[in-house]
């Protein structure tokens, strides 16, 4: 037999502040280590229910359908949208980034007709287009924190102007959640999806995703199974209910260190976390600032865990973020559509959200940029 060719894994030490993944709390990477359990065992079924009541929590949510999905963010996209749209279904999508648009194809190859409203990259979108579109729609999907962008869309009114269009209101919090306020019940969200690797500081892999009693009744109401059976909500959410019916095995180590994400989330306290993140955020911008750099979006739609900075002319972006990870151990994000090779994304999230990253950020684009 041929010698096995490669060593055991020492991948290097990185700050991570690119888009995500971000810097992981080390008790979550402890907590994911700890032996294995069978995913029926009482013991497991215990720290599932915890982990569906610290979810709630997190989300600012009393809806009993709350709990991670296995798989990444986009699972969870995907989750929300083919449980509740079917062939046929009118669906208005806003769109101001790559996710917007990723919403529209979800919901485009789950049958729905889907109507996009579009607005300019790095900039929230105003609510009054949306509203102009009239008629009637299955849902209304939106962006909380467009990770293509930076900008975070304000929610306050779109729970009217889903009910001006009959609609669902869904929401992408893949970037907000635990980074800043996400109100599920208080905006009147019907269905929102997130995923572990952004402000949570959980490695990627799980999608916490949560639904309204309104969502669940449309959920009932289907007139053809789901067409995905590994995301329906109607088994899966059997297994994480009080009927424990099996289908298919969790990820027990990646559900332990979500708990414990969860856990230094609420033990820090969301209005305090919140601020952390704000506060950060303001000390980055006003060194970008003092650097002659140019932030991206406008200050009142910001996005506070992930910010745009254009890349000054005549300066190669992928040079700069070859030299920040090669010398300084440094990820920061390039753009992404129309802000490819002219954007960087840096991400100040979860345990990364402080004051020593961005003043290592800062430092480090002061040496690579001379």
């Amino acid at each position: 037999m041929p010698s096995i060719p490669y060593p055991t894994v020492h991948p290097p030490t990185r700050v991570l502040m690119g888009p995500g993944p971000s810097v992981m709390e080390p008790s979550v990477l402890n907590a994911m280590g700890r032996p294995t359990l069978g995913h029926l065992d009482p013991a497991f079924l215990e720290i599932m229910d915890e982990v569906r009541v610290m979810l709630r929590a997190v989300f600012r949510t009393d809806n009993d359908l709350t709990m991670p999905m296995s798989g990444t963010g986009s699972a969870g996209m995907e989750t929300v949208l083919v449980n509740l749209i079917e062939p046929g279904d009118r669906v208005l999508v806003g769109i101001c980034g790559v996710f917007g648009q990723r919403m529209a194809e979800v919901a485009s190859r789950a049958g729905a007709e889907v109507v996009k409203v579009e607005g300019e990259w790095g900039r929230a979108l105003d609510p009054d287009a949306l509203r102009k579109v009239g008629g009637s729609f299955k849902a209304l999907c939106l962006v909380h924190g467009e990770t293509s962008t930076g900008v975070l869309q304000p929610m306050e009114e779109m729970r009217g102007i889903a009910d001006e269009l009959g609609a669902l209101l869904i929401m992408d919090c893949v970037t907000s959640l635990a980074g800043v306020r996400v109100e599920i019940d208080s905006w009147g969200v019907d269905a929102a999806y997130s995923g572990t690797q952004k402000c949570l500081s959980c490695p990627p892999g799980l999608a916490p995703i949560t639904l309204s009693p309104r969502a669940q009744h449309v959920l009932s109401q289907r007139k053809a199974k789901v067409a995905s059976w590994y995301l329906d909500l109607t088994l899966i959410g059997s297994y994480w209910g009080e009927e424990r019916a099996y289908h298919h095995t969790a990820p027990i180590n990646a559900i332990y260190g979500l708990h414990e994400a969860l856990r230094v989330v609420l033990e820090e306290g969301l209005e305090q976390r919140w601020a952390r993140h704000a506060a950060v955020s303001q000390h980055l911008y006003e060194g970008l600032g003092a650097q002659g750099l140019e932030l991206r979006v406008p200050r009142e739609e910001r996005l506070a865990p992930l910010t745009a900075v254009a890349v000054p002319e005549g300066v190669a972006d992928a040079r700069v973020r070859a030299a920040l990870l090669k010398d300084h151990d440094l990820e920061i994000g390039g753009g992404l559509g129309p802000m490819k090779d002219n954007t960087w994304r840096i991400g100040l999230m979860g345990a990364g959200a402080t004051k020593a990253h961005a003043e290592l950020c800062l430092s480090g684009l002061r040496s690579v940029l001379g």
